[in-house]
């Protein structure tokens, strides 16, 4: 692990700390774009422990717009007016929602049992599902994605998913498939399962639809997570790489760590991504 000195004042510091101070709370709800033009976001599994009431002012304390959605903030089981409510609740507070999941769709083996999380989407007016399929039934997902016109994204998940555990095994499936069916690469995830993590994104290209991002004190396959900015993520180059590709999806920020306390830890990730990109786009 690098150091914090080292790691944090990598190109701009002051632009860093200058981003904690902006999404503190009580901060103004005025919302830049980021450098290059970079959608940074928030996958609300960062924020399991906390009511949807309570994951929309964390949401705005870190001043972004951009949200992934799990299950517990918008119910698979909600009637239409449950999801028009819910919805103008994020609207209402200047959040824009990009995608849900990861959903798991293991167990789902026919068309019929698929067709419930499109329904779903299509429900709630999320424009994209971050899923776990499989290899046996992903040409009757991508029946469905054409159907409802509504991307999937499939999230790798490290060592310990026996059927996408790095992206060159999402990619390996959906090469040939429809051009809405893409990669959620999660970079920790990667790292742990030995992908170089800037190459995949590059190997990808319009075939990588979003992202969850963390640090890892260490690219092992029990690397722990660390604050962003603590560990040995290559973050400069995972914003050049992107920049590269033009990707227009988002990076949201996945932090499964002090799940009871996260918004501290939070905080200084964003802080540390907002100062990267700031010290790359004056470069």
């Amino acid at each position: 692990m690098k150091t914090e000195t080292s790691r944090r004042g990598f190109l701009g510091a002051a632009a860093g700390l200058a981003g904690l101070a902006a999404g503190a709370p009580g901060a103004s709800a005025a919302i830049e774009p980021e450098p290059w033009g970079i959608k940074l976001g928030v996958a609300s599994y960062s924020l399991r422990r906390f009511t949807r009431a309570q994951a929309i002012e964390m949401v705005k304390a870190l001043q972004t717009p951009w949200i992934s959605l799990k299950d517990m903030h918008m119910p698979f089981d909600s009637t239409p007016e449950q999801f028009k409510a819910a919805r103008a609740e994020y609207e209402a507070a200047g959040i824009r929602i990009m995608s849900a999941g990861n959903t798991d769709m293991t167990k789902a083996a026919t068309t019929e049992a698929l067709r419930r999380y499109f329904d779903y989407a299509r429900n709630a007016g999320i424009p994209m599902l971050v899923c776990a399929p499989t290899r046996e039934n992903i040409k009757l997902v991508e029946q469905l994605v054409k159907e409802y016109n509504i991307p999937i994204a499939i999230h790798n998940h490290g060592p310990e998913d026996k059927v996408f555990p790095t992206p060159q095994s999402v990619l390996e499936v959906v090469r040939n498939l429809d051009p809405r069916c893409g990669l959620c690469m999660d970079v920790g995830h990667s790292a742990r399962a030995g992908a170089d993590v800037v190459a995949s994104i590059a190997e990808a290209g319009s075939r990588l639809l979003d992202m969850h991002v963390k640090d890892l004190r260490s690219f092992t396959p029990n690397g722990q997570q660390v604050d962003v900015g603590d560990g040995i993520m290559p973050f400069p180059g995972i914003f050049k790489q992107l920049k590269k590709i033009n990707y227009r999806g988002c990076v949201n920020l996945e932090y499964e760590i002090n799940e009871t306390n996260p918004m501290p830890g939070m905080q200084r990730s964003f802080s540390y991504m907002r100062g990267v990109l700031a010290g790359l786009a004056a470069a």
